[in-house]
């Protein structure tokens, strides 16, 4: 099965390949074709992640999965948001966005914020029943940049529990708990689920399968549990086995 990523971020590319290739299908980057990129004219990061999702299935005629992600900051009343990548205009730089950044914060003492990650899988282009599935990461703003890794505003976004900014997590870190990772999770869950009930037993199972090895489901129960036990059941795990195993899974036993 052929499914299309619709991003030409890099950084997208690098954090979402290894979370979704593990599924076992033929995963088309969009960056590697000569599809331009929809304008993301949506007042939601939700309509923005159809938007571009819709427009790149259509232009290959292949299932398709998008996703649109932003820094939402408390004492900026949500800004950048879903304005993130060109928050410092059009073409801006990481550096740039991250600048503007720090000067819109300078005189604030309330410096938390969040990412938030929506992402959605189409079927096809006139799909009338997206999956949809998001992922929201707390954290604050530091005064300075720290760490080498990342992309966006990865040196500024500290993590308290971790200590750390985005920008200094490994990659295996990152992709675990970040709101990415989580919207991943999530859908990839859903995606069993939906694959399930068209009676698509084995790629439902590689859904599944790919959460165990990615240990993506250690983040929430509320966005994997419930899907996912019911993708279990009906994939002939059975009902306890299923069960046991996802309660392994949230706790991170697998």
């Amino acid at each position: 099965m052929d499914l299309v990523l619709a991003t030409r971020n890099q950084g997208k590319v690098d954090e979402m390949r290894p979370m979704l290739e593990t599924l076992g299908v033929n995963l088309i980057n969009q960056a590697e074709t000569d599809i331009p990129s929809p304008e993301e004219d949506g007042a939601t990061f939700v309509e923005n992640a159809l938007i571009k999702a819709r427009a790149v299935a259509r232009a290959t005629g292949l299932p398709c999965i998008a996703d649109d992600s932003g820094l939402v900051v408390t004492a900026l009343d949500g800004a950048p948001g879903i304005y993130s990548a060109r928050y410092a205009g059009h073409n801006a730089s990481d550096e740039q966005n991250n600048q503007k950044l720090l000067g819109a914060l300078a005189n604030q003492a309330d410096r938390s914020a969040y990412f938030y990650c929506c992402m959605v899988f189409l079927q096809h282009a006139d799909d009338p029943t997206p999956l949809i599935a998001s992922g929201q990461w707390p954290g604050e703003i530091l005064h300075q940049p720290r760490g080498k890794g990342g992309f966006g505003y990865d040196p500024l976004f500290w993590i308290p529990e971790q200590q750390k900014t985005a920008a200094e997590l490994s990659k295996e870190t990152k992709n675990r708990i970040s709101h990415r990772g989580q919207a991943c999770a999530a859908l990839l869950g859903t995606v069993a689920d939906t694959l399930r009930a068209n009676g698509n037993l084995g790629l439902a199972q590689q859904c599944i399968d790919a959460l165990k090895r990615r240990r993506l489901v250690a983040l929430s129960r509320m966005y994997i549990t419930v899907p996912m036990a019911r993708a279990a059941r009906e994939s002939e795990l059975g009902v306890k086995e299923a069960e046991k195993a996802v309660v392994q899974l949230v706790q991170g036993g697998l």
